[in-house]
This record gives structure tokens, C-alpha cells and sequence, in this order.
């Protein structure tokens, strides 16, 4: 079977978690997952099965939808609530809807990141936790990271016994965005702690929640009317890019990965990259090599 699986993935476990047991119901160890969700995550997580695992990139690149909540008041090491309280600031007075919508606006567009000392980013080939955990100071990179907006879904909610204020958000962002590293920022532009209290992936890859199944939802259909049904073509990961049916002679030659003159391709701008498709598959993706003047492959998915 090949494709893409929407999967809902589950609190308490993480993403390696996750594909382990999706190779056992698929009975294949050719799966991988695109864009880890942290364990106390939950929500749209793609996976991609047999040769679906060759488009991963491209799924990971489509923009993500988030919907969670942030704690103004106190801060972890983590910046969720895995972490052990860093920082405490009682909040005498809360924010209004306006300074919170402004402190958010600042955070959109393409900005720089550093990203949480726990997390799975590596500097001089060792992971950014593994510093934390042995208690090891180390320069985080900076990285440029797009956030499409971040704003309020709600009223926030001042608690006047804890003195913290709890905001409920929406994010549309890019691949390679920490949430609860905005979450922190966010703080920080308002002169408080901040930290990230809940989160749910509302979109990935393309895929929304309401098209997403659970693991429950899987193990059930292996024992009823299978798991074809909840797996989505490769096609689905392309999607966005422009279409060609190759002609017999064509195929031929992208099978062992020749190329294609511009005016073979008919209607095909050599600004895209483009998929080819050959009786009903999708078989590659070529991009135009402007040196030979060209399209090559720049990856290969279906020679069979």
C-alpha cells in the first residue's frame, strides 16, 4: 500500500511512537511521518506509507494550523508545562484584547526564532536536549520562520487568585516553527512570563482534523473493512504543483531518468517544478535545470 495516512495522533505519545504502531497494523516498515509533534501534542500527524515516504519533504513544506493555549505569569525551561517553573510574574492587572492582538501582530510574517534549548535541533552534531539535560550552556542557532498570523479565537481569562491570564489562540505558520517558542516570545514583547499550556494541530500536510483517524479508528478497521479507505494517494502530497501525463515513448525515458525539453512539456511554465504522472501513478517530480536548459528529476517515486 502507498500513500499518505492522516493520522490523529494521540496525547502521551510521541511521533516515533506513533509510526511503530502503523507499521505493525500496515504490516510494512516503509513508513515515516512528516513533522514530529511533541507527546503532549495532539492532532493532524501525516504519515506516509511504502512510496509515499518519497514525498515526505514536500508534505512538510505546505503550511500548519494550530489552536492552543498560553499562560501569561510564569515560564518553564521547556516553555510548555513539561518544565520546571523558571520564572513567576504576577500579572496585577490583564492585558486587553488590543495590547495582546498588537503583542501578536509582532510575531507574524517572516521572523527570526530561536528555538527552546529541549528540542531535537542540533548544534555541532549533538541535540539541543542533550546540552539541557547535562546542564551545558550552548549558543542556539537562529532561523528565519514564517507565521502566517497568530491571533485570539476567544476572550482570554484573567485568574485574580493566581494573578495569571490564560489566552486562547489560533496560529497559521510554516515548517520549522517552534509554537511554544511564540508562545514565550509573546511574553516576553508583553514584559511577562508566558508559557504554553495546551496544543492541538488543527492542519498539516494539507490535511485537516476532521479528515484525520485515530489509531482506535485503524486497529478497528483491520479487524472489519480494512485500512485502504483511510489512506490518501501520493498525489494528494503534490497537489499543488502542475500535472503532466507522460506519452509511452517519455516514460520510457524518465524511467531511467532522462530529460525533457520545455516544448515536450506542453503548457508547463519552466518556473515549476512539475509532476509527472504515467498510467494512473504518479512516477516523478522534475524541476527546469536552467544551465541545460532542461526538466530533470529532482525525485523519483514510481518506477514499477
Amino acid at each position: 500500500m502507498d500513500g499518505i495516512l492522516p493520522l490523529n495522533k494521540d496525547r502521551g505519545m510521541t511521533s516515533h511512537d506513533a509510526v511503530v504502531k502503523c507499521r505493525k497494523l500496515f504490516r510494512t516498515r516503509k513508513i515515516g511521518h512528516s513533522g514530529t509533534l511533541d507527546p503532549n501534542v495532539d492532532g493532524v500527524l501525516p504519515i506516509c506509507i511504502g512510496k509515499g515516504t518519497k514525498v515526505v519533504n514536500y508534505l512538510m513544506e505546505s503550511g500548519k494550523v494550530y489552536t492552543g493555549q498560553i499562560i501569561l505569569g510564569f515560564a518553564t525551561e521547556t516553555e510548555d508545562l513539561d518544565g520546571k517553573v523558571v520564572t513567576t510574574k504576577e500579572i496585577e492587572k490583564p492585558f486587553s484584547d488590543e495590547e495582546i492582538k498588537q503583542a501578536m501582530e509582532r510575531l507574524t510574517g517572516e521572523i527570526i526564532q530561536v528555538p527552546p534549548m529541549y528540542s531535537a535541533v542540533k548544534v555541532n552534531g549533538k541535540r539541543l536536549y542533550e546540552y539541557a539535560r547535562n546542564n551545558e550552556t550552548v549558543k542556539r542557532p537562529e532561523r528565519k520562520i514564517r507565521v502566517d498570523y497568530f491571533k485570539q479565537v476567544k476572550a482570554s481569562i484573567y485568574d485574580p487568585l493566581k494573578k495569571q491570564q490564560t489566552l486562547f489562540f489560533e496560529v497559521g505558520c510554516g515548517k520549522g516553527t517552534y509554537v511554544r517558542t511564540l508562545a514565550f516570545d509573546l511574553g516576553k514583547i508583553l514584559g511577562v512570563p508566558a508559557v504554553m499550556s495546551d496544543l492541538t494541530r488543527l492542519k498539516s500536510g494539507g490535511f485537516t482534523l476532521a479528515e484525520s483517524v485515530t489509531l482506535s479508528e485503524l486497529e478497528a478497521a483491520v479487524k472489519s473493512d480494512g485500512l485502504e479507505k483511510y489512506v490518501a494517494p501520493i498525489q494528494t502530497a503534490l497537489a499543488s504543483y502542475p500535472q503532466y501525463e507522460l506519452s509511452d515513448k517519455q516514460w520510457q525515458l524518465v524511467k531511467n531518468g532522462g530529460f525533457l525539453a520545455p516544448k515536450y512539456l506542453k503548457n508547463i511554465n519552466t518556473a515549476n517544478k512539475v509532476v509527472l504522472n504515467y498510467a494512473g501513478k504518479v512516477r516523478a517530480l522534475y524541476y527546469y535545470d536552467k544551465t541545460k536548459k532542461l526538466f530533470r528529476a529532482e525525485q523519483m517515486i514510481d518506477l514499477e
